[in-house]
């Protein structure tokens, strides 16, 4: 007790803060969000995130031989569809040439040590902007089910180490699990959106993909009959525990830091990798700040990234990892 015990001995100076860290933040941690769009010569900056771009493939070799060289080993594919492609089945999404699965060969020509993970939804592909088939005014799980399962297995079949189904239908986990291992698919992994929650943090990635619900008639207006309520806490312990049941081999929390408390409640609940993704939402409100001189970018960020692996994650799937590891380095 005090005064023989005093804590503030252990925050003297920097080397010994240093020396007593909990929490380290290092290159392995993250997995980085990447955008593809067709066309050539293509790096075209989302105007919603600042410094952030769709890559055309051949300009995509270039940034992943940088994310490569800054010591990060993971990536996580997202592509823009062509609206001429889009229809209310996905079909463009089981094309062996289409653009996903080109991109997944691209980062694998150009690196072959990279880890590829695709998402896996049907919102890029649809007409309708919904992660699933729509049908009388409803989403229709096991239908979708079906097409994420050939998703999967095409994006596997282009050369995807795993998958991450982020659609959050029914039993999408044991379809995907079923369909990859009878076609002999036996080592791609499963990183489940298990905790996504519907979300007001998500804008800026669907400007990215143009990926937002259109507004028709016949049509819901929102994703929240599949995507959860942010308002629950022990849902989200239920979905991962049927996740897990089903084949996923990492499960995931989005967004990221208004969801901290489901983040913990699961790590101390399972024995599994746990992803967190800290969204666009997350990533413009700080750009923002800092631009209008209200933040200190960098240090906010370092302790925003710090807090998301204090909490409980593994991985962390993030805009900012680049700029991390950059600060990390120097």
């Amino acid at each position: 007790m005090f005064p023989i015990r005093r804590n503030r001995r252990l925050r003297t100076n920097e080397a010994i803060r240093s020396l007593v860290r909990e929490t380290i933040i290092a290159p392995n941690d993250f997995l980085v969000p990447l955008f593809v769009v067709e066309g050539k010569g293509k790096k075209e900056e989302i105007a919603s995130m600042p410094n952030y771009y769709r890559y055309s493939l051949d300009l995509l070799k270039d940034e992943v031989k940088l994310i490569w060289n800054l010591g990060l080993k993971s990536v996580l594919l997202f592509i823009k569809v062509d609206d001429v492609l889009k229809d209310n089945k996905g079909t463009e999404a089981l094309n062996p040439n289409g653009l996903m699965q080109r991109a997944i060969k691209t980062v694998k020509d150009v690196c072959p040590g990279m880890l590829v993970m695709t998402d896996v939804a049907l919102d890029p592909f649809s007409s309708y902007g919904h992660d699933g088939i729509v049908e009388g005014g409803k989403i229709i799980n096991d239908a979708t089910v079906e097409v994420l399962a050939e998703m999967s297995i095409s994006h596997a079949q282009a050369g995807a180490d795993f998958v991450a189904p982020s659609d959050m239908m029914d039993g999408r986990i044991i379809g995907i699990r079923e369909g990859l291992d009878q076609s002999n698919f036996l080592d791609v992994g499963i990183m489940s959106y298990s905790a996504k929650y519907a979300s007001a943090f998500y804008g800026p990635f669907r400007d990215a993909l143009d990926s937002a619900p259109v507004d028709m008639i016949d049509v819901p207006k929102d994703k929240k009959t599949y995507q959860m309520d942010f308002a629950n806490r022990d849902e989200a312990i239920r979905e991962t525990e049927m996740d897990i049941n089903e084949g996923a081999d990492i499960v995931m929390v989005k967004p990221g830091l208004c969801y901290l408390d489901i983040v913990r409640d699961i790590k101390n609940s399972f024995e599994i990798p746990i992803a967190v993704y800290q969204v666009s939402g997350e990533y413009a409100m700080l750009k923002a700040a800092a631009e209008k001189g209200w933040l200190n970018h960098d240090a906010v960020m370092l302790e925003q990234v710090t807090s998301i692996k204090r909490a409980g994650a593994d991985i962390i799937a993030s805009y900012f990892a680049k700029d991390v590891v950059k600060l990390l380095n120097r």
